[in-house]
């Protein structure tokens, strides 16, 4: 299998005036393409500010981070930007949808900074929203839809860039749980469509979606183990 995310020894600190408070003491993880991992952990572990430097949202102090063969530890802010636009889907727990626009506009949202032409854009935004069975709300805005349509309108966004890697952070944490389980189900079909998944979470049924799961603890991997039964549901979604 081929490696897609490469971490040696990244660290992490923030200042506090003058004190120095390590977040990140020495994260080793290699994540193979078409895996799908959860990564979990108390506050305080460590694993948001691991997240967001997965998704080249922030440096790491230290150590060295391979993403899809480029180096991207050493990159300055606009480079990490292009990385951003180009390698990873994105999918918040609060959705960021922009609340003017439609969501095939919200969806399309991305091609407008890579440059591509409007008509494009619109095409490839009604292919993505067909996947996650939404193209007769693509006119709809946010305040139209449930909160389960606008989770699918940001898993459609993240989907639009054929991008390296979807990064879900607590992508169920605003949802009752039957649409947190439907939104589940809809990442795990992404999965199995050949897309690598990187799901944050504190919620352990949630989890259990994924097929390996990393735990982190005071600023350490504690355990990183295969999950032999993921759940999987069958439901109209």
């Amino acid at each position: 299998m081929n490696t897609i995310i490469h971490l040696e020894n990244i660290l992490k600190s923030y200042f506090l005036g003058k004190n120095e408070l390590q977040v990140l003491k020495g994260i080793d993880l290699d994540i193979n393409k078409n895996e799908y991992v959860a990564l979990m952990g108390p506050s305080g572990s460590g694993k948001s500010t691991l997240m967001n430097i997965l998704g080249c949202l922030d440096s790491p102090s230290g150590g060295k981070y391979v993403l899809n063969g480029k180096d991207v530890s050493r990159m300055h802010d606009d480079e990490l930007a292009k990385v951003r636009n180009e390698e990873i889907g994105f999918v918040f727990q609060q959705f960021n949808l922009l609340p003017r626009l439609t969501a095939a506009e919200n969806v399309a949202l991305p091609l407008v900074y890579a440059g591509i032409s409007k008509k494009e854009r619109s095409e490839r935004a009604i292919a993505v929203l067909q996947k996650v069975k939404l193209e007769d709300r693509m006119h709809h805005k946010p305040n139209e839809l449930s909160g389960g349509q606008c989770q699918r309108v940001a898993i459609a966004r993240a989907l639009i860039n054929n991008p390296s890697i979807i990064l879900a952070d607590e992508p169920t944490g605003n949802l009752d749980s039957k649409t947190s389980h439907e939104i589940m189900e809809m990442l795990g079909k992404i999965h199995s469509d050949g897309n690598t998944v990187v799901l944050v979470t504190h919620e352990e049924d949630i989890s259990m979606f994924a097929h390996r799961v990393v735990r982190l603890k005071d600023g350490l991997i504690e355990t990183d183990k295969i999950n032999a039964n993921p759940s999987t549901i069958i439901s109209a979604v």
